[in-house]
């Protein structure tokens, strides 16, 4: 081969090396360092310990289109859940922030793209180039840069980010959920206040006719005069009671008026006669199912995987970085506008730099194995937060069985005291017994009925506790749904009613 043609031949391969370097950056392009990621193994059980009466949901039976506090069948706890999830400002937070996660995921994936820019400027200076001049100088021009991701650091950052933001789209959800099911327990528990209020004005009616019966006993010569101060004691002890609801009660309003983005004193909540609810039937599932429905287990597991993919961003500064850069425009010396931009003073630069580390003192080392250290704490956060979801799934079961058979007991007791109470007042009409009878006949009724009363209203409590438990609905299919997550209106599932 002569010398002409190795000159040809070593200015193709100069002509052909940017092509080269291109698809050797593309090609080092589809690598990334790091662990890819698995979620971490969890031993579920096959089932709930207390099963109890409650039905096991069919995968795929729930309608995420319902929300689970319609099951109560009351229009005023479902106004005040549109207000509270439209105004409630720890929901506003948990919005904002997970804004702000979106915002920050978008951030990182903006670094697979190159960069540009425009610079334009104007100087004017003496120079001693042959002979002393003073000028103005021009320019104006593009730039580009580019950072291929040869290692995959980006693509880890930007992994990274995702499940950051879909961890803060749990975030926000399970925000909801507690704020709805704080709300909803305030609200029931109102309601079984309002009740108990009914119970003791039924019981001071029903005592200031005994107090009528006693004073007229004694002005038949009949009974004493204690029997009077007793049946008059005990009518002033009952209505003090009663006034003492008045304070839970209104504690309960304030409550909920902050719930829904509002100053107690801007809030009442009249009372509603005859008010009746019945208790839902809650689906609760399989244990391995409470992996996709509980907002904070997801939370935990979208953690576990942001912290895995930072391993891989750790250990990608191990490698060299290659900069691509571009530039061109226009510089003159002087002359029009219209001479700026003529072809003679077009300039341009192309170029590619290489770099790496080759000492730190132990740095690099040091972030992977802070790293590591993060996703094994993430992993246990994950598994610890499974577990305590195992946890009150089960002690929310266990209470709404204990509750339920103590509840049956309580009823019957109730009976048993108002037929005691009825004899004991036809006994005294009859005069076989003491007043003292009745009066601890009516006390015994009184409280058995509040009693009866309270264990409804823990119930209702308990029930949503257990819907807050098994996740109110939600899924983790969710996390991808930014328009759900977004929106003030978060669907749920809906709860089967007890017949």
């Amino acid at each position: 081969m002569d010398r002409y043609s190795l000159s040809v031949v070593s200015a193709a391969t100069r002509r052909r090396s940017p092509l080269i370097l291109v698809l050797a950056t593309l090609s080092l392009a589809g690598c990334s360092v790091g662990p890819d990621y698995v979620r971490p193994a969890i031993d579920t059980p096959a089932a709930y310990k207390e099963q109890g009466p409650w039905k096991t949901a069919e995968p795929g039976h729930i309608d995420d289109r319902q929300d689970w506090w319609k099951s109560f069948g009351d229009s005023t706890l479902d106004q005040l859940m549109e207000q509270a999830n439209a105004a409630n400002l720890t929901v506003q937070e948990a919005v904002a922030q997970y804004r702000r996660a979106r915002a920050e995921d978008q951030a990182a994936r903006s670094a697979f793209w190159p960069q540009l820019g425009l610079a334009a400027g104007t100087s004017r200076a003496r120079t001693n180039t042959n002979g002393s001049k003073l000028g103005n100088a021009y320019a104006v021009g593009l730039d580009a840069g580019w950072e291929p991701d040869l290692w995959g650091e980006v693509r880890r950052s930007a992994e990274a980010s995702s499940a950051t933001a879909q961890a803060s789209a749990a975030q926000l959800a399970a925000a909801r959920l507690s704020i709805q099911a704080e709300l909803a327990q305030d609200y029931l528990q109102l309601r079984v206040v309002d009740q108990q209020k009914a119970l003791y004005a039924r019981t001071v009616a029903a005592y200031m006719r005994s107090l009528a019966l006693t004073r007229s006993q004694y002005e038949a010569g009949v009974t004493l005069r204690s029997d009077v101060a007793l049946a008059d004691a005990q009518l002033k002890t009952t209505q003090a009671q009663a006034i003492d609801l008045d304070a839970q009660r209104n504690q309960l309003e304030h409550a909920i008026a902050i719930l829904i983005g509002k100053s107690p004193a801007a809030f009442s909540l009249p009372a509603q006669d005859g008010w009746q609810t019945r208790l839902p039937e809650i689906p609760t599932g399989v244990p391995s199912q409470l992996l996709e429905r509980r907002p904070d287990i997801a939370d935990a597991e979208r953690l576990v995987a942001a912290a895995n993919a930072n391993i891989g961003v750790a250990q990608a500064a191990y490698y060299p970085s290659l900069t691509l850069s571009a530039g061109g425009g226009f510089s003159a010396a002087a002359g029009s506008v219209a001479q700026w931009f003529s072809i003679p003073n077009r300039v341009w630069a192309l170029g590619a730099s290489l770099a790496g580390t080759l000492f730190d003192g132990g740095l690099r080392a040091a972030h992977t194995e802070a790293a590591r250290a993060s996703y094994d704490a993430a992993v246990a956060q994950y598994k610890q937060t499974v577990l305590g979801g195992f946890q009150e799934v089960e002690d929310k079961l266990s209470n709404l069985r204990v509750l339920a058979s103590e509840n049956t007991a309580q009823d019957q007791a109730v009976d048993a005291s108002r037929l005691a109470e009825r004899l004991a007042l036809s006994q005294y009409r009859a005069g076989t017994t003491t007043y003292l009878t009745v009066v601890t006949a009516q006390a015994q009724t009184l409280s058995n009925e509040r009693t009866s009363s309270e264990l409804w209203g823990r119930r209702l409590v308990a029930s949503v506790a257990l819907i807050k438990a098994v996740g109110g609905g939600w899924n983790a299919g969710q996390l991808d749904d930014r328009t759900a997550m977004a929106s003030p209106d978060q669907a749920a599932a809906p709860i089967r009613h007890a017949d």
